[in-house]
């Protein structure tokens, strides 16, 4: 039996532990600012030369289990509580998705189309930039990171405002120009219970960057933005990920034992197993574990019309049983 002690110095690290990652905010949670609060941000350009934008666009699955199957062996308590595990969508990198045309021909079925909106991919944008102006700033336990240069994640709605200002022909500069740009200004209100940042738009004055935040780009210099990808799933992983798109259809709990090496809930480290090796872990579960919470904040992120295959008669069943029948007849 631990003695008194023992546990004194486990909840001192575990309280340690939830203090770095409060902390580490290089993510500007903007969807975490008060209802009327406005933040001002100012985007910067990649640091990738070969990119033509000043953003990256990332589309993930989120495929929802029912709990966690648990296992005593990795410290995990099992689970009925409904947990998302992000997976990423292979047109990210530019290839044909199997699970995405799977899910296309669902929408051909009226009967389906909830089923095929929440398996549809969901789309967010990585930028970089300078908070200029942070509503949240002073809060309680709220820290300011050394680099000044954080990274956005932004909601479809909000691109739209953007990407809608650039085509504008009376835009005469890039918003991120050092000398002639413009400030974004991200207003958060609410409609139908959810916030929307519909009234965001951009200053209307020019401005230079500071002195200071010259500085900080010569010190610390941009975010490739790509790096902050989801790692490219291969052959064995996609293998996987078909299991898991299977598993989650037919309402199965998540298996860490299958799984934990390759995807994992929100808040969950990936594991290590004794029969296979763990693929290398990169920088991108940070935005991973941010985007749950955007994703509350702009819960609408309707299938593009263009890739959405015409209506059909009702004429199938929403059974998982009969969806997953379906899949496995293409195979």
């Amino acid at each position: 039996m631990p003695s008194l002690a023992d546990i004194r110095a486990r909840l001192a690290e575990q309280d340690q532990k939830t203090k770095t990652t409060s902390s580490d905010n290089k993510i500007y949670a903007h969807w975490n600012i008060n209802e009327g609060d406005t933040a001002i941000l100012r985007f910067l350009e990649d640091g990738d030369p070969e990119n033509p934008y000043f953003w990256v666009e990332r589309n993930l699955f989120k495929f929802p289990f029912q709990g966690i199957k648990g296992s005593t062996k990795h410290g995990v308590q099992a689970s009925d509580k409904e947990i998302i595990v992000q997976i990423p969508c292979m047109d990210m990198y530019g290839e044909k998705d199997p699970i995405l045309d799977e899910v296309r021909t669902w929408f051909k079925d009226p009967a389906l189309e909830d089923m095929g909106r929440k398996y549809w991919k969901k789309r967010s944008y990585l930028f970089q930039g300078f908070v200029r102006q942070d509503p949240m700033e002073g809060s309680k336990d709220y820290e300011i990171p050394e680099n000044p240069i954080r990274r956005f994640v932004i909601s479809p709605q909000i691109f739209k405002l953007i990407k809608n200002s650039l085509i504008d022909p009376e835009l005469e500069e890039l918003p991120t120009d050092q000398d002639n740009g413009l400030d974004f200004r991200v207003l958060k209100t609410e409609k139908g219970g959810y916030a929307d940042y519909a009234t965001s738009t951009w200053s209307r004055k020019e401005s230079a960057l500071t002195d200071e935040e010259r500085a900080a780009l010569g010190e610390h210099g941009l975010y490739n933005l790509a790096e902050f990808l989801p790692k490219k799933p291969d052959a064995k992983t996609l293998e996987i990920i078909k299991e898991m798109f299977e598993a989650s259809v037919e309402g199965e709990q998540y298996d860490i034992e299958k799984w934990g090496q390759f995807y994992t809930p929100y808040g969950m480290d990936k594991i290590n197993t004794e029969a296979k090796e763990a693929p290398a872990k990169a920088d991108a579960p940070v935005e991973a574990k941010a985007d749950p919470v955007e994703a509350k904040a702009d819960p609408a992120d309707p299938v593009d019309p263009v890739e959405a295959p015409a209506k059909a008669p009702a004429n199938a069943s929403t059974n998982a049983q009969d969806i997953l029948t379906r899949i496995r007849s293409r195979q």
